[in-house]
């Protein structure tokens, strides 16, 4: 079967849920960012310091990752100064692996 191709300069407007997995996709398009979720998704939460502890990377690195994946839903943090705790979005978290796997599963 082939499938015909037009083109058109209208803006195509996509439901919210593949707007909300594109989201979830694009924070987990990061091997480090798939590395942070494993560790927190097997605790409670945890510092920023712990994580950096942890990944051989820099803080202002694990920071952006860890921005990245806040801004999606991901994971949230909790102001303790002068740390940031982190823990994965529960809620969010069961979105995204719903919509991937209904994704997965068409």
């Amino acid at each position: 079967m082939r499938l015909e191709m037009k083109r058109t300069l209208e803006h195509i407007e996509y439901d919210e849920q593949t707007k909300r997995l594109a989201a979830f996709a694009k924070a987990l398009a990061h091997p480090t960012r798939i590395e942070i979720l494993k560790l927190l998704e097997g605790q409670s939460c945890c510092f920023t310091g712990d994580l950096v502890d942890v990944l051989p990377l820099a803080q202002s690195t694990v920071s952006q990752h860890l921005n990245e994946l806040k801004k999606a839903g991901l994971i949230q943090g909790e102001l303790k100064p002068p740390k940031i705790k982190y823990c994965i979005n529960k809620k969010n978290w069961e979105e995204a692996k719903k919509l991937f796997a209904n994704f997965f599963d068409k």
